[in-house]
């Protein structure tokens, strides 16, 4: 997964017509850790319909409080610049909730390109 480490970087990824996941999280973040493993994977498998970047909220930490990330990890999708649909939780996420997240995207994007 790709690493936004500048504020003017997030601002052209998050320009992409393509659906953008943001994964937000800390290096002491234990939940985080325990998600790495297979996030590779899940990136893989939806590579084809979205894209995946990582910000450390402490190396951007107002780009994190502007956008209300106090839990983490936390995955907010964007799409030509405006936030479509986020997974904001101060809980631990599971392959499967992430996964369910990303296919709302997907709809999500899908229904706005109908519109």
């Amino acid at each position: 997964m790709r690493e936004i480490k500048t504020e003017a970087e997030f601002q052209e990824a998050i320009q992409s017509a393509k659906p953008l996941v943001v994964k937000f999280y800390t290096d002491w973040c234990p939940d985080c850790h325990r998600i790495d493993p297979f996030m590779p994977e899940v990136e893989e498998a939806y590579k084809s319909r979205l894209d995946m970047v990582a910000v450390n909220r402490d190396t951007l930490p107002e780009l994190g409080q502007r956008l209300d990330v106090f839990g983490i990890p936390s995955f907010i999708a964007f799409q030509n610049g405006k936030e479509l649909v986020r997974f904001v939780s101060k809980l631990g996420k599971s392959r499967e909730e992430i996964e369910q997240f990303l296919d709302r995207v997907v709809q999500v994007s899908e229904a706005l390109k109908q519109a």
